[in-house]
């Protein structure tokens, strides 16, 4: 289940919406059921609370008004290891290569 501090994607209609982390999983009195406080990451900020089951938090679709209703979990990307290919070929230059460093304050004019 997807916990606090999650960042998760909510798709309307099956259409990416917004992005929201969440704030706070609190039990509802029903079984299986749970207050989600959501801080929708979009201007303005706003925190919103859904009654959710706890499959719908998993990403099980649900409705909302008639409208169909998913939550997705995001995953950060992993750090990208070998650099671009603009920085290889920087890192390729010989100590000949290298470019000279021009001061900007000295190009002032008094």
């Amino acid at each position: 289940m997807a916990k606090e501090n999650d960042v998760v994607l909510i798709y309307f209609e099956d259409k990416p919406l917004s992005f929201a982390r969440i704030e706070d999983i609190l039990p509802d009195a029903k079984p299986n059921w749970y207050h989600v406080k959501l801080l929708l990451l979009q201007v303005p900020l706003q925190i919103v609370t859904w009654i959710l089951r706890d499959a719908y938090i998993n990403g099980e679709e649900f409705t909302m008004h008639g409208k169909r209703m998913r939550l997705e979990s995001v995953v950060a990307p992993e750090t990208q290891e070998e650099p671009p290919s603009a920085i290889r070929e920087n890192k390729a230059l010989k100590d000949t290569d290298k470019a000279k460093v021009i001061s900007l304050e000295d190009r002032k004019k008094p």
